[in-house]
């Protein structure tokens, strides 16, 4: 089934993203130091998932204002969040599937089900959350947002990311 990247994007806008492509560069990789068994594993969805009592909203009222411009920000999700604790702001997806089941973001049941199994070491107590749509360079995420999240996961001891597109 094909997937439409831009169905929530205003039909105006499709002209100035869909020919953008991918930025060139070479993708980031790097071996993982112990078997997966025993790796502490996070997530980072781009789903735009914020805790609604203690987390500001990703700003979609500038997204507005400045199509071109994705909100930089991040948020950090527990791994045991319930569902009446979230919400959802993205103007690129529809939200409505993670406000009714945050695991379409991030996948939590199904990670801890793998910890259980033995198949990962454990699941992060603390995962991520980014609004995916970002402005060509990503100038913000690269001196900011990136290196904010690296020195959490280091923080935390974590192995692995697990990125969850949405």
């Amino acid at each position: 089934m094909p997937v439409d990247s831009y169905k929530f994007l205003p039909k105006s806008f499709r002209a100035a993203f869909q020919p953008a492509g991918p930025s060139g560069e070479e993708p980031v990789w790097a071996a993982l130091a112990k078997p997966l068994s025993e790796a502490k594993v996070a997530v980072l969805s781009s789903a735009g998932v914020f805790l609604k009592d203690s987390q500001s909203s990703f700003d979609l009222d500038r997204e507005r204002r400045e199509p071109t411009w994705g909100d930089p920000g991040w948020r950090a999700i527990p791994r045991d969040v319930s569902q009446d604790q979230v919400d959802v702001a993205h103007l690129h997806i529809n939200p409505e599937h993670a406000r009714e089941d945050v695991g379409v973001a991030f996948g939590f049941a199904a990670f801890m089900a793998l910890e259980n199994e033995g198949v990962i070491g454990k699941l992060a107590d603390e995962n991520y959350s980014v609004m995916g749509y970002q402005e060509r360079g990503c100038a913000a995420w690269r001196n900011e947002t990136g290196p904010e999240i690296v020195n959490r996961l280091r923080h935390e001891a974590v192995d692995a990311i697990i990125l969850a597109p949405a």
